[in-house]
């Protein structure tokens, strides 16, 4: 068998090649567009297919350098702190808190499914965190990351289970979105709220100006400063890590406080009134960073790795998805309100609680086309997928790697 080894610029021009190609075929493809199938996952999972067929076939072993990844990494999750602004909270009002309390708890649940449906199917508990809200709530790219730790722990094939459970979940949640609004509007004769949304329209302005700030006009001295700003966050991030580690004996990741310190340094820049946190900018850097990340995640694969675990997978993603549907059908739909905006946050719940935000998005697109707009749907359903979830999730996921992987 030949081997084919690439260098880590080898490996990233591999992988830039690799997403333009998965970013034709979502685009080409009927399939992977109406389930919003990211162009990592698209292009990553194509060449995974071709690297594994060459190694069965016994023609070539193709190896990446996968150390870039860790800096893709840790500048995508600093970049979703430097996103986090506190004032959409107060626009999001009481409904915002409710819709993210069930996000924190049905981390908790996600997890606990994972860990119970593994120990009962044989499998490592560390797999079934990674098929738990690792993979769900936190999709492609928390998978792909948690893989790593779990991986550094001992666990064999951790990544490729987290990205395979994550594919699934994807896949699921856009396919149960849609009908569970239908089913709800149907049964109760929903209809959007008309009077309110004049009030509503101004509010999701609002929101978006709070995010977004003012038009940005990016020079070479505006870009060198917010990734001064971003590369002082991933570096304490680190120091941060790396003392947590030394004072407590518990495995801390240095992305966990790199996010939150972001967190902090927004909402305190923000207090000031200053314009350093350019939104449009640090969100484009991001993008970028976790389409690196993942594509090189998921290109290396080799799925021989985790055929004998494709049965166990599929179980537990199965009994994920009965989960968030029946939570989000008889139990969020009520504490929502039980009205139209409900009905459609529920859909959303179904897409991010089991995949990502775009895809929550979507779902809430296709049921408001044809029922109406909910523009309290769209103010909090993506402020709390992107990166409110995470303040519950991150410690919820950590909490339970380190618990149990202690001795």
């Amino acid at each position: 068998m030949h081997a084919i080894h690439l260098n880590s610029f080898e490996t990233l021009l591999f992988a830039l090649l690799i997403y333009l190609l998965g970013h034709y075929l979502s685009k080409r493809i009927a399939l992977l567009n109406r389930y919003c199938i990211p162009a990592p996952v698209a292009g990553g999972l194509l060449s995974s297919l071709a690297v594994t067929l060459l190694s069965a076939a016994g023609i070539a072993d193709i190896r990446f350098d996968n150390s870039l990844m860790a800096y893709f990494m840790l500048i995508f999750f600093t970049t979703v702190g430097l996103g986090a602004n506190f004032r959409l909270i107060k626009l999001g009002g009481k409904i915002l808190i409710v819709y993210w309390l069930a996000c924190g708890f049905l981390a908790l649940a996600q997890n606990f499914i994972g860990v119970s449906m593994a120990s009962l199917l044989g499998l490592d508990p560390l797999l079934g965190v990674l098929a738990g809200a690792v993979s769900m709530e936190g999709g492609h790219g928390a998978a792909a990351t948690f893989g790593k730790t779990i991986e550094e722990l001992g666990v064999a094939n951790a990544m490729p289970v987290g990205l395979a459970a994550a594919t699934l979940g994807l896949v699921a949640g856009s396919l149960s979105g849609g009908p569970v609004a239908k089913k709800l509007i149907g049964k109760y004769a929903l209809a959007p709220d008309l009077s309110a949304q004049p009030r509503q329209a101004a509010d999701a302005q609002s929101a978006i100006d709070a995010i977004q700030g003012g038009k940005s006009h990016w020079q070479a001295d505006k870009v060198l400063r917010m990734l001064a700003l971003i590369t002082a966050c991933c570096v304490a991030g680190q120091w941060s890590a790396k003392g947590f580690t030394a004072l407590t004996g518990f495995s801390l990741p240095a992305y966990v406080p790199a996010m939150f310190l972001a967190v902090i340094v927004r909402n305190v820049l923000d207090m000031k009134n200053t314009d350093i946190v350019d939104f449009r900018l640090s969100t484009l850097i991001g993008d970028v960073s976790l389409a690196v990340f993942l594509t090189i995640a998921l290109m290396s694969i080799n799925l021989l790795q985790i055929a004998d675990l494709a049965l166990p997978l599929v179980a537990i993603v199965a009994v994920q998805v009965v989960f968030v549907v029946a939570f989000a059908y008889f139990i969020l739909f009520k504490l929502l309100g039980k009205n139209y905006d409900a009905a459609v946050m529920a859909a959303g719940f179904c897409g991010h609680g089991l995949g990502a935000t775009p895809n929550a998005v979507a779902n809430m697109d296709a049921v408001t086309k044809k029922y109406g707009y909910s523009y309290q749907a769209f103010i909090i359903v993506p402020v709390v997928g992107a990166f409110l979830i995470d303040i519950f999730g991150m410690p919820i996921i950590i909490t339970t790697i380190n618990l149990l992987s202690t001795p």
